[in-house]
């Protein structure tokens, strides 16, 4: 089971545009398999809108993947969101990763646009339906709870003859999700061992519906930093997770050399996920160029040869 490392970015941690293109060049240039930003639409805290930031990525990028960490499917309209994606994928030439979720119930989303959070999980599964069906079907009937649609379609279809459909979320409702309809999971922070669960329990219910979802689409991701914990923001990031989510932030956070980032990621392979969303951790734009550079030199090849992506063919002189 190969390994692939994308890069992502939840709060906006640059000073600006310009940095911020400089961090995207060099995960194009350095091999980073993809790039991952988090959704957020109301805030204080800077963070980059996905799909619009999709589309610039599309523009910008020639190689690299890229998706949204997850796309919080309650705050979204189904028809504008599977257009979005249909015409980013296009425009990328089949470069798009989306990956769909119902939303935190501690998002300040939910009280800001007056949304009901016990109604996310049914509403999401009629968003997915539709998407899934806007994308393969020319019309597109639908008479639902929330959503009703008569004869809707959307062309450009996506590139993708198959548009990937990663599912986010650790709970039974999820996990029956992403084997209904997933073809791939990505963790929400969960540590390796319940990553662990939540892998096999899908793969059970999967073949219970008579499907099956590759071994190498399971992701999770962490924050990384060469260095310590007494580094500018790294304690701070950690309190602030620990106290956000209530969990133990350790296995949110790689911290110290390769060695301590290449041994995170074995505890995921080893509990069945393959893809990562790495996180650079830094106060300032040239910390997190810095810890970017690292990542690229230190732990990407390491990676490679300890997992790699593509069989590797004998040679003989």
């Amino acid at each position: 089971m190969g390994v692939a490392i994308g890069l992502g970015c939840a709060e906006f941690p640059f000073s600006g545009a310009a940095a911020y293109w400089r961090w995207i060049d060099m995960c194009e240039e350095g091999g980073a398999d993809s790039i991952w930003q988090t959704d957020r639409i109301v805030g204080r805290q800077p963070f980059l809108e996905s799909i619009t930031t999709m589309a610039a990525l599309a523009g910008r990028t020639r190689r690299m993947r890229f998706g949204m960490n997850v796309v919080s499917l309650a705050f979204r309209d189904p028809v504008l969101l599977a257009k979005q994606c249909a015409t980013i994928d296009a425009l990328s030439e089949g470069r798009l990763l989306p990956a769909f979720g119902i939303g935190s119930p501690l998002g300040p989303e939910w009280q800001a646009l007056g949304i009901d959070t016990k109604t996310r999980g049914r509403k999401s599964d009629e968003c997915l339906e539709i998407i899934r069906r806007l994308w393969r079907e020319e019309s597109v009937d639908f008479d639902g709870a929330f959503y009703r649609l008569k004869g809707a379609t959307i062309a450009p279809k996506p590139v993708q003859p198959d548009l990937p459909m990663w599912i986010g979320g650790s709970t039974d409702a999820a996990i029956r999700r992403t084997a209904r309809i997933g073809t791939g999971w990505q963790a929400g922070g969960d540590p390796p061992a319940e990553a662990g669960r939540i892998v096999a329990a899908i793969k059970v219910a999967a073949a219970e519906a008579g499907r099956s979802i590759d071994e190498d689409h399971y992701g999770a991701g962490f924050a990384f930093h060469f260095g310590n914990r007494d580094s500018p923001g790294v304690g701070k990031a950690m309190e602030a997770y620990a106290k956000r989510t209530g969990r133990d932030a350790t296995h949110a956070f790689a911290v110290g050399d390769a060695d301590a980032i290449i041994a995170r990621i074995a505890e995921y392979v080893e509990a069945g996920v393959s893809k990562f969303i790495l996180r650079p951790l830094g106060s300032d734009d040239d910390t997190i160029l810095t810890q970017t550079r690292m990542l690229i030199e230190q732990v990407l090849p390491r990676a490679e040869a300890r997992w790699p992506r593509r069989p590797q063919i004998a040679t003989t002189n």
